[in-house]
């Protein structure tokens, strides 16, 4: 099958794109690579489009009937929280365009099937175990626009009759080849390796949680199996009954701050010690995710765990 990948390019997408190659599919990618490097996706079709343009909806039906494209992933976003706060009418602007542009395509063509990138953000400052029914209430504009972007698809597909699977992440991280390593220094891992690397102390905000080491724990699942989450989610939508379905893509287990540093300094030499700060705002003591409805309707769960993740960063960082 034919799969258009939006935002391909990307850290995730490359990941998706890669193994739907390896089982045979074949990925076609639109990507503005304003942050995705083309060295990725080097031998797959690929087309320079930025969604949330004028006339993207005309030019993305275009190249769905011309690369005949079977199903959709759309991951193509802004997704810098910082940025968003400072520039919540641009994200919005650009989050939702970019949606809009991609289901105005899929209403004028065959195709009907869809995966939406969307992103535990919907569930704000959640503390504890989040499931699916978690109540939804984003505190920054990205947040808001993955959540909208949830609702929006979740209409359309109601009135065009497609099927939707929309997936909220958790804290992704690792590599599942060392070229498709993530180069942006957003997250705690890619943090922590930077700060090391340059000599620097990494830094831990808040070591009085009420976590058994002190510090925030979160979900950390490997970037391959969130890129494997895709495909299973391909393969059951022809089958799905409802409109539209939401997963938690995680592994069920929290990792503290503390233990991701520890073990990052563990596998690199002559790293500086932490430095203990105070708390952020508005950061919650723990977050994880309950995985059980997509481990029982489509048989999915993480294969790796922090180890494997940190092994594979710090793997990709020396090559």
């Amino acid at each position: 099958m034919r799969v258009l990948v939006t935002g391909g390019s990307g850290y995730i997408g490359s990941h998706i794109c890669r193994l739907l190659v390896d089982r045979g599919d074949e990925p076609v990618i639109v990507d503005d690579f304003v942050h995705g490097s083309r060295h990725r996706i080097v031998g797959m079709p690929q087309h320079e489009l930025s969604l949330a343009g004028h006339g993207a909806t005309n030019d993305l039906e275009e190249i769905i009937r011309a690369e005949r494209v079977g199903a959709v992933v759309h991951l193509a976003a802004r997704k810098q929280v910082a940025e968003s706060v400072e520039r919540p009418l641009w994200y919005h602007q650009q989050n939702l365009g970019a949606l809009a542009s991609v289901l105005g395509a899929m209403e004028r063509t065959d195709v009907r099937q869809l995966v939406f990138s969307s992103s535990a953000a919907v569930y704000g400052d959640a503390d504890g175990v989040v499931t699916e029914r978690s109540p939804t209430n984003p505190v920054n504009a990205y947040g808001q626009t993955k959540l909208a972007g949830e609702w929006l698809a979740a209409d359309v597909a109601r009135s065009a009759s497609l099927q939707v699977t929309s997936l909220r992440y958790f804290n992704v991280a690792g590599a599942g080849w060392p070229e498709l390593a993530d180069t942006a220094v957003l997250n705690l891992v890619p943090m922590v390796l930077q700060a090391l690397e340059e000599g620097r102390a990494p830094q831990i905000f808040g070591d009085d949680y009420d976590t058994p080491d002190g510090t925030c724990v979160r979900d950390f699942v490997h970037v391959r199996d969130l890129a494997q989450a895709h495909l299973a989610v391909l393969d059951a939508l022809p089958n799905q009954t409802e409109q539209h379905r939401v997963y938690n893509v995680g592994t069920g287990v929290g990792s503290s701050v503390r233990e991701v540093v520890e073990g990052i300094r563990r596998r690199m030499a002559d790293a500086a010690p932490a430095t203990r700060l105070t708390r952020r705002p508005g950061d919650p003591a723990s977050v994880v995710a309950d995985v059980n409805r997509i481990a029982n309707e489509l048989g999915w769960r993480a294969q790796h765990d922090l180890d494997d993740i940190l092994d594979s960063v710090v793997a990709a960082r020396r090559a």
